[in-house]
């Protein structure tokens, strides 16, 4: 773009080689976007390091075969290891070649002696040896989901025990509907995490296998054994071993993709209630943010939630992700990298993101504060409209329902439009009082606490389910302290 006079280049006389522009990699903000595990399997070292790893064990397993001399896989394994100085040596090779694999593979081969270099990928194409990466990382990236689940659940059971009476308004359309318990809402949380972790735990054999099939998946340049290689290789790298060829079958991958950005949207489910929850005209739960917080450059007093906002934010990019995994499912006749191409933006992006999310999750449990003095108030505050349902039933056995839901709805409104406790207008009705048995039995029909229905049975049920699905070795006391 051309300056016009007087303008200046933001970038003029700046001594910065550009190097982070995604928001992952942002020395500001990418610790809100990513965490040090996500990071640790995608970053660029790492995954062409895991790229060698893959290609000295297909040599190990080829030469305890007789494929290849035993020489050469220990010199391929020996000159197999990467320096920080070989990322820049690679990228220049990827740029002059268009290759993403081969200026990594002529680095080792460059390095090895005797002429081993020439066993190095042998009978094996790029996308199984990336295939087989990406299938690795997404079953750390599965691994560590697992584990910060688990921790996350073990934070929410105590809570849903603690509050399994703690009254509150339950709202529906975001208007007061029933009386219900912050317990309760909780076990609901807790539950669909549950089946969550019920799917990544049943999806990772199914999506972590190897891809070892060669050019158009005949598996003709590995050898007449190549079945048994396979069976060689894809133990060693802890994968399992698919039953034919999917370099061109995505699903695997695309299912990945969704089950985390399912989870992640169960995780903006939980942050965006207790945001909202937060605020200060509901002020039934406080998220504490440390000391040093500045919620506001102007405003003082302002304590937001922001944490709860990023983990919506998060979900958000990480559903994002979906559309592209299926996109990448389309795939033109044996292969073509238009789906990895996508995937690997796809697969990084969904993993940083639900990862983030867990963690963010977890350090808002950490800081919730639940004020159940508030919410027992403002159940007091709707008890007329969230005891309507109970008064209805009271009635009912008498009257009808239908009548009896048509008396009291008519009192509701004449309690609004006049501005007179629906008690006064209930007392006045003869057919009411004798009924429910004067003021005591209307009072009584006007109890939230009396009208929690299965609340208890409910979290205890849910509260099993959890110990039965989370480790062992925790004990029921620990998981529900």
């Amino acid at each position: 773009m051309t300056q016009t006079k007087g303008e200046k280049s933001l970038l003029s006389g700046s001594n910065c080689c550009h190097q982070y522009s995604h928001i992952i990699d942002s020395r500001l903000h990418g610790c809100g976007y990513g965490t040090p595990s996500s990071r640790a399997i995608f970053c660029d070292f790492c995954r062409m390091q895991r790229w060698l790893d893959i290609e000295v064990v297909l040599a190990e397993v080829q030469a305890a075969r007789g494929i290849i001399p035993e020489s050469a896989a220990l010199e391929i394994s020996r000159a197999a290891k990467l320096t920080p100085a070989d990322v820049e040596i690679i990228r220049d090779g990827v740029l002059r070649t268009g290759h993403s694999l081969v200026p990594l593979l002529r680095l080792v081969q460059e390095r090895c002696a005797n002429h081993a270099g020439e066993y190095l990928h042998y009978g094996a194409t790029t996308q199984d040896i990336q295939d087989t990466a990406q299938a690795i990382e997404i079953r750390e990236v599965v691994d560590q989901s697992i584990i910060d689940l688990q921790i996350l659940l073990s934070k929410l059971c105590p809570i849903a025990k603690q509050h399994r009476r703690s009254l509150m308004v339950g709202r529906s359309h975001a208007m007061p509907a029933l009386p219900t318990t912050f317990g309760l809402k909780v076990a609901s949380w807790i539950d669909e995490l549950i089946r969550h972790l019920k799917r990544l735990k049943s999806m990772r054999p199914r999506i972590a296998v190897a891809q070892l099939f060669g050019g158009v998946g005949t598996m003709a340049g590995l050898g007449p054994h190549a079945l048994d290689l396979l069976a060689d290789f894809a133990p060693r790298l802890g994968l399992g071993i698919p039953i034919t060829c999917w370099h061109a079958s995505r699903d695997r991958v695309a299912e990945f993709v969704h089950v985390m950005a399912m989870l992640s949207a169960s995780l903006a489910r939980i942050a965006d209630e207790l945001r909202t929850l937060h605020r200060e005209e509901i002020g039934e739960v406080f998220m504490h943010l440390s000391s040093s917080y500045i919620g506001s450059s102007t405003m003082p007093y302002k304590c937001n939630p922001e944490n709860a906002e990023q983990v919506v934010t998060l979900s958000r990019l990480a559903r994002a992700q979906v559309p592209l995994a299926l996109e990448a499912m389309h795939v033109e006749h044996e292969r073509d990298y238009r789906s990895t191409r996508l995937e690997w933006c796809c697969v990084a992006d969904v993993s940083h993101y639900t990862l983030a999310a867990l963690a963010l999750m977890t350090k808002i449990l950490d800081s919730l504060k639940v004020n159940t003095a508030r919410m027992g108030e403002r159940a007091q505050d709707f008890r007329e409209q969230i005891c309507a349902e109970q008064l209805v039933f009271a009635l009912a056995p008498s009257l009808g329902k239908d009548v009896a839901y048509q008396l009291v709805d008519s009192y509701l409104r004449k309690s609004h439009e006049d501005e007179v406790p629906l008690i006064q207008l209930l007392a006045r009705d003869a057919r009411v009082m004798h009924i429910l048995g004067g003021y005591k039995g209307i009072e009584s029909s006007l109890c939230a606490n009396s009208h929690l229905g299965s609340n208890d049975k409910l979290i205890d049920n849910v509260l099993q389910y959890a110990l039965e699905n989370l480790s062992s070795s925790r004990s029921h006391e620990d998981l529900l302290s």
